[in-house]
């Protein structure tokens, strides 16, 4: 087999239910979990605060956000309609554009879904070995099947980047998406720290490939660096990236509870410092929504909203290079977001869905 062939079809030929992730790990949440990502972690710190103080700071908020046009034209819904279904592309990388063109993979991407009423939502979390066809892009890339994260690199990172990858994800998935966030992860560093670092829980013992750092099994206190490594591991993990995506899920569900412990609600000033550091790792793209009427319409979320979602799929070595290929296509997902009814394919596909 070769990467020139159609994933779907390899996919249909080959064995089912291969590197499918342990069901996810339930844990109480806190009433800080009503809103999650819309834009960005800032979102969630907003929270649950009276309307004035929600509009008051999302402006404040909003001067500290760089602003680009990170999707394709046939990437974006023609209008978002914040009363009606909404899907984001969110992209974490640790290099941002300038960086070595070796450097330029994205680490995370997800597809963030809010069925109609905004009243959950659903992080999608996409493989970056997925192998997908990657349209040609105008700076010069002539397109070709490839893992989907070096769209992002073919696009030469940072916004141009952006916009291939979700030129990627439109042609696989059918989805057009209502706005992007690009996110610095390395920037999250500072956020975290602002914190007073997370708890994060390790289930297997993993050495880091990056710095050697030893995570040894059992719950512990990281600060920012210690946190993004543990997260970006996936070598020697028993699900390989799929653990990985699991525990970047685990980080995000992790600085949530860490700002309800630190009663950022109470104290302007800190809330401020995380804002901006928050504000200052993120490039956004709203479709032309002002963001304090994102933040207002998403300020409701309820406590159980929050679920993680893994890509129907599974590893397969071709030509010698390890991918991930789609499960049937993706088992139904891609159709179940366009049409918004992910909630009813979620209760018929438990073994891909957690709540976080």
């Amino acid at each position: 087999m070769s990467p020139g062939e159609d994933a779907t079809a390899r996919s249909a030929r080959s064995d089912r239910g291969r590197g499918t992730p342990p069901p996810g790990r339930r844990v109480a949440r806190p009433r800080w979990s009503r809103v999650l990502l819309g834009v960005g972690l800032a979102l969630v710190l907003l929270a649950g605060l009276a309307v004035v103080g929600v509009r008051l700071l999302a402006h404040r908020y909003d001067r500290t956000v760089s602003r680009e046009q990170l999707l394709a034209p046939d990437s974006r819904q023609a209008r978002t309609e914040l009363d009606a279904g909404l899907n984001y592309l969110v992209v974490g990388s640790d290099r941002r554009a300038g960086a070595q063109q070796a450097d330029q993979r994205s680490d995370t991407i997800l597809i963030v879904h809010l069925p109609p009423g905004l009243r959950q939502a659903y992080l999608i979390s996409v493989p970056r070995d997925l192998l997908v066809a990657i349209p040609p892009d105008s700076a010069g890339y002539g397109g070709g099947q490839d893992k989907i994260n070096a769209a992002y690199e073919h696009g030469g990172g940072g916004e141009g980047g952006t916009r291939l990858l979700s030129a990627t994800l439109t042609r696989l998935t059918g989805i057009r998406f209502d706005g992007a966030a690009l996110v610095d992860f390395a920037g999250f560093r500072q956020v975290i720290d602002l914190l007073g670092g997370v708890r994060m829980c390790v289930d297997t013992e993993v050495r880091s490939i990056h710095t050697g750092t030893h995570f040894p099994v059992g719950c512990q206190q990281m600060d920012g660096a210690k946190a993004l490594d543990y997260a970006r591991q996936r070598y020697d993990l028993p699900n390989g990236d799929y653990d990985r995506q699991r525990h970047q899920q685990q980080m995000l569900r992790a600085m949530l509870d860490r700002a309800a412990q630190s009663h950022l609600r109470s104290d302007p000033v800190q809330l401020d410092r995380v804002l901006r550091a928050v504000g200052g790792s993120l490039t956004v793209d709203t479709n032309g929504v002002p963001l304090d009427e994102l933040v207002f319409a998403l300020r409701s979320l309820p406590a159980d909203a929050l679920h993680g979602v893994q890509l129907p799929s599974y590893p397969q070595t071709i030509d010698g290079i390890s991918y991930v290929v789609l499960d049937q296509g993706g088992g139904g997902l891609f159709d179940a977001v366009r049409t918004d009814r992910l909630p009813d394919w979620s209760r018929a596909n438990p073994r891909w869905v957690n709540r976080l």
